[in-house]
């Protein structure tokens, strides 16, 4: 538990786990934009992180055509028509409500190589000073599933989702039945969110409880992806009284 200390913030319901890291991912921001011309954001998607970013969308503090945006995942097959598509998520959720002009989607429905390539080296122009993320009921970050791949540099990398991860895409609504899940995708790699500056990670609901308690309490390994957050400098987890249910030590 010692690596965690200082890094958890824990709310009694959801709503204030959302206000609480919505001041702090305004914080982040403020002070990146204070020392720098341009900022760059990467942002999670999922039913997890609808309230926050509401929120924080909804801040008027951050100047937000200073933020460059890139996201951390994509199901390679789907358009960004489909309703779970994460471009669309992206555009519908954070880029219409805070006017960011300069933002990068990852495109489902193109060749994924080719897809993969152009977005690596985007990435590679300038470090990512904020990072927004979530863990998965499988202990994933991003769309690295157990056992994650904690050695390699690419900032981009193309994944099979395992039964837990595709399931849960199915419980969260974004799915009519579990063979329309797609078996593959796109994901941010492990060291590159950990080369983020500041990372945010914004974890409410029960369902989730298990895998946070085997990331903070568990030993640091592939086998619980989020678990290498807690070898970053600037990470902070947001926690509701659900999420952090099944921990045994005093946040």
């Amino acid at each position: 538990m010692s690596d965690w200390n200082g890094k958890i913030s824990t709310s009694a319901t959801k709503e204030a786990m959302a206000r609480d890291a919505c001041e702090h991912a305004i914080k982040k921001l403020s002070d990146a934009l204070d020392r720098k011309r341009q900022v760059r954001l990467l942002a999670a998607t999922g039913a997890s992180q609808l309230d926050f970013l509401g929120l924080v969308t909804a801040s008027r503090q951050i100047d937000w055509p200073r933020v460059e945006l890139f996201h951390l995942d994509e199901y390679i097959g789907i358009s960004e028509t489909h309703p779970a598509s994460f471009a669309r998520y992206i555009r519908e959720r954070i880029v219409e409500k805070t006017g960011i002009v300069k933002f990068h989607l990852l495109d489902g429905s193109g060749k994924p190589d080719e897809v993969i390539a152009r977005m690596n080296s985007m990435i590679a122009a300038a470090p990512i000073d904020v990072a927004f993320a979530g863990i998965g009921e499988n202990a994933h970050l991003a769309f690295n599933d157990p056992p994650a791949d904690f050695e390699t540099e690419v900032p981009y990398l193309r994944v099979r989702l395992d039964e837990a991860c595709r399931r849960q895409q199915l419980g969260e609504g974004w799915f009519a039945s579990f063979d329309d899940v797609p078996k593959e995708a796109i994901s941010m790699s492990v060291r590159q969110i950990l080369k983020s500056e500041s990372i945010l990670c914004i974890v409410p609901d029960t369902r989730e409880a298990a895998a946070v308690k085997a990331a903070v309490e568990g030993p640091i390994t592939p086998h619980v992806p989020a678990s290498i957050l807690r070898t970053h400098p600037d990470v902070r987890l947001f926690l509701d009284r659900n999420s952090a249910g099944l921990l045994t030590a005093e946040m």
